[in-house]
């Protein structure tokens, strides 16, 4: 397997809960992507710092281009804190 694909449904209300992310990244030695209701900062740093690889925000995308900037800050702020 070359990567898991962590799905809450497009569009979801609500993302995957922190729990569940770090429930199936601990038994994973391949990389998580994680997608579902991600909006907001806090959202994408919440998967990255349960353990996801990958955020995917493909609603945000579509409907709040302007928000991406924020969104990308987090996740870059996030993942280095993981990699320390």
């Amino acid at each position: 397997m070359r990567f898991v694909y962590l799905e809450g449904g497009s569009g979801a209300a609500e993302p995957l809960s922190p729990r569940l992310i770090r429930t199936v990244r601990s038994v994973l030695d391949v990389p998580l992507i994680v997608g579902g209701g991600i909006r907001t900062e806090e959202h994408a740093r919440r998967a990255v710092e349960a353990g996801a690889d990958l955020v995917v925000t493909g609603t945000l995308a579509e409907r709040d281009v302007g928000s991406l900037g924020r969104v990308i800050s987090a996740l870059k702020e996030a993942g280095a804190k993981r990699k320390a």
